[in-house]
């Protein structure tokens, strides 16, 4: 785990959620926010990007104050969670109500971009979230005849 990594949980208290402990972390307890937000950091030796997210999770929740609660995924359980939360580039946050995921941001985005989404994401008639379709291009043989 890189040291920005690591400040997440040891300097901001964020804590570190499992396959064992999404569910419960996902469950707001009395007063806290319904919204949760995870950290998918993927390898930080692999992802040079996993540190400048991990940077910018603090200053999101700042700009959002008691608005949703931060976990950062174990490096052990981001594959047994990757496709309950749509995750498929690492590193990502997801933006989740309850249990429903609203948003997923891969990699490191611009500033305004988190704000923008981010604030579209807390809503309270946000939809959830529904992954770009993919395009799939294939050619077909010329005929012989045409």
């Amino acid at each position: 785990m890189s040291a920005l990594i690591a400040a997440l949980t040891a300097r901001h208290g964020l804590p570190v959620v499992d396959a064992d402990s999404i569910d419960a972390f996902l469950a707001p307890a009395a007063g806290e926010p319904d919204h949760a937000l995870l950290l998918f950091t993927g390898d930080p030796n692999q992802r040079a990007d996993s540190g400048d997210v991990a940077v910018v999770l603090p200053e999101l929740i700042a700009a959002f104050p008691g608005r949703f609660r931060a976990g950062v995924v174990a490096r052990s359980a981001e594959a047994a969670l990757k496709i309950r939360c749509r995750v498929e580039v690492f590193p990502s946050l997801v933006v989740l109500g309850g249990s429903i995921v609203l948003d997923v941001l891969p990699r490191i985005r611009d500033w305004s971009e988190y704000i923008d989404r981010l604030g579209a994401a807390l809503r309270p008639d946000a939809p959830a979230f529904s992954a770009p379709s993919r395009v799939e291009v294939t050619t077909s043989a010329r005929r012989a005849d045409a």
